[in-house]
């Protein structure tokens, strides 16, 4: 299981003193997506990243700023703990809780440090990451949290927060946005999107598509290709974070030449994300590495699992979407969604 890391030392909010706040409000945001095609593939070796349908997937992680818009829109009152004071320490992503709503029974706000906004959200559990698929898939509603928002959808949560129910939560079948399955997450990464075929010789061992280990060094003034956001301790030279403080993670998108065939960015390095996948049914999974670990943690075949509700400096989150379907199959999601609802049935 991923424990926190020691060398971080907390600071109070007091740190984001002095920058430039974006406090963003609760108009609509854009997850910008790319498509994943090669239906039918067959997995690798490991046994993942056969998928048998289109989709799409986030191309970067959620980053500060979208978590802040969502935060503002149903967190007035933070029914479910979607937001940890961990955002403002020190090693958090700078997102920043006041009462800024002028009543008792709504009182909060969020903004987020202008410098820290297109950094990955961190300090995020699995049940907060279901809880924003929900919010997107519902339309990004503004209000409390319950069925409307955040406690249906893409996932039946209702009031779920324990380790166990968060465990037995599965995806519903009329899902719009989502956490990715271990599969989507995986294909996006590491498949070579060149055919349906699958096997060793059709993924690649990292996701800068390449079988070569990458480099950790940021590109200046331009990512020479194969690099990500990771701790290079490898002596007799290592060359340690790829920023340092008080950053540590970079702006998503910032290795600009090192995307997955399929076009998506930081799936290794920067922070591990979140995936639907369980490791003998007590784990959430986790894939990717993360800026504070090593370029052996980014390998396709490396794969950890943690507490659902486990939040950290080094874990954060990507969604997925399913493609804009056709008319009829638009209605016939809807048709048997609506008679799903009606009768009660879940997943």
């Amino acid at each position: 299981m991923i424990t926190k890391n020691s060398w971080f030392v907390s600071a109070c909010c007091a740190a984001v003193m002095g920058v430039v706040l974006i406090s963003t409000t609760s108009a609509a945001i854009v997850i910008e997506t790319v498509a994943v095609g090669n239906a039918g593939n067959t997995a690798d070796t490991t046994g993942y990243g056969s998928v048998n349908y289109a989709y799409n997937i986030g191309k970067y992680e959620v980053t500060a700023s979208q978590y802040t818009a969502f935060l503002n829109a149903i967190a007035g009152v933070d029914t479910y703990g979607l937001y940890t004071a961990n955002m403002c320490i020190s090693s958090g992503c700078k997102i920043d809780r006041y009462e800024g709503n002028g009543t008792k029974a709504n009182p909060y706000k969020y903004r987020v440090a202008a410098d820290w906004a297109n950094r990955p959200v961190n300090f995020v559990s699995w049940g907060d990451a279901a809880r924003y698929a929900n919010w997107l898939h519902n339309g990004q509603p503004t209000g409390a949290q319950n069925l409307s928002t955040t406690e249906d959808g893409a996932y039946y949560l209702n009031g779920a927060t324990s380790s166990a129910v968060l465990m037995a939560v599965s995806r519903e079948a009329d899902w719009k946005w989502a956490i990715a399955s271990e599969d989507e997450w995986y294909k996006a990464a590491y498949h070579k999107n060149n055919g349906v075929t699958g096997g060793e010789a059709n993924y690649f061992d990292y996701p800068t598509s390449s079988d070569d280990v990458p480099s950790n060094i940021l590109g200046n003034p331009t990512d020479p290709g194969n690099n990500a956001t990771f701790y290079d301790g490898v002596m007799p030279d290592p060359a340690g974070f790829t920023i340092g403080d008080p950053y540590y993670r970079t702006e998503c998108g910032a290795h600009e030449n090192s995307e997955s065939p399929y076009g998506t960015f930081d799936q290794g390095g920067n922070v591990w994300e979140w995936n639907e996948g369980n490791l003998e049914m007590a784990l959430r999974v986790l894939r990717g590495g993360a800026f504070s670990y090593d370029v052996g943690q980014l390998l396709a075949s490396r794969r950890y699992g943690s507490d659902p509700t486990y939040e950290t400096s080094f874990i954060g989150f990507r969604v997925c979407q399913v493609p804009e379907p056709g008319i009829m199959s638009l209605m016939a999601f809807g048709f048997v969604g609506l008679l799903r609802r009606r009768n009660g049935i879940r997943g």
